[in-house]
């Protein structure tokens, strides 16, 4: 989760889907953010019983896990998707297109109602995703602050990049930058963003999921369709000759053959891995 984090089109949330465990995460966060309201509001003994609610044993391991990945991979991706950006996007492009297949199963009762959902928000996601600003120059610590809050919904949201969040406001170069230098001021005020956000926004879609299970991971996959636009690996426009971020489309030219077969890669990996979760489970 932790890597796909890193990548512009590419939610960590996706990868939970695929692996089986985005209900049980959306859960145990969700206990967490009660713990910190009690805490935040004077209630110790109410919020250390909500923390006890908390699968630590899973929740725990998985964290520490995405932040490793994104300390130990943040140079690296950023090297990669700089130095081999259409054969990346090839490879993320196919991972979204496993993730579709598995998306969709996990639509309890699929009825004509569920594809509808599916089409429209993928078309609206798919225009919203041409949407991207130009770098911010010496941002504040509030704007860091804000920034943690809008791309922490890719941790438990699957279809929406918090990288391209980033991307879209200014922010992902400002952001990826104060990683890979360690930079801890940045990092730090990002980060108490993001848990302020996953508090109030995890609360928000567990409630969704309860009530409405089957439309939302309908528009979950409506997401994660809309996304293609920042994926497709021959991207002609907005400043940029190289892949992932690029939101304008052109015609597959130049390095067409490894990133067609990076792409079929990854979406067998991604059908495969779910196959391996849905044993293991």
């Amino acid at each position: 989760m932790g890597s796909a984090d890193l990548v512009p089109g590419v939610s960590g949330g996706t990868v939970a889907f695929v692996t089986g465990i985005y209900e049980p995460l959306v859960e145990s966060v969700s206990n967490g953010s009660r713990a910190l309201q009690a805490f935040i509001t004077g209630h110790i003994r109410k919020g250390v019983g909500h923390l006890g609610d908390v699968d630590w044993f899973f929740l725990g391991p998985l964290v520490f896990g995405a932040a490793v990945a994104i300390f130990a991979l943040a140079g690296l991706l950023e090297r990669l998707l700089s130095d081999q950006p259409v054969r990346m996007a090839g490879f993320f492009f196919g991972l979204i297109v496993g993730t579709l297949f598995v998306a969709w199963r996990m639509v309890r009762r699929p009825e004509p109602e569920h594809g509808l959902i599916v089409l429209v928000v993928g078309l609206v996601a798919f225009a919203g995703f041409g949407l991207q600003g130009s770098a911010v120059v010496n941002p504040s610590g509030l704007v860091y602050a804000l920034s943690g809050m809008l791309a922490i919904v890719a941790f438990v949201l699957p279809g929406i990049s918090g990288s391209f969040m980033l991307l879209t406001i200014g922010m992902y170069q400002p952001v990826i930058g104060a990683v890979a230098d360690r930079d801890l001021g940045p990092m730090l005020l990002f980060g108490v963003g993001a848990v302020l956000g996953l508090a109030v926004f995890s609360r928000v879609l567990e409630r969704l999921l309860d009530g409405q299970h089957d439309r939302v991971v309908a528009s979950v996959t409506g997401l994660m369709l809309g996304s293609f636009r920042i994926l497709w690996p021959w991207p002609n426009g907005l400043g940029s000759d190289n892949g992932v971020g690029a939101t304008e489309l052109a015609m597959p030219s130049g390095d067409v053959g490894v990133p067609i077969l990076l792409a079929l890669a990854g979406a067998v990996l991604v059908i495969l891995v779910t196959f391996a979760a849905d044993r293991t489970k």
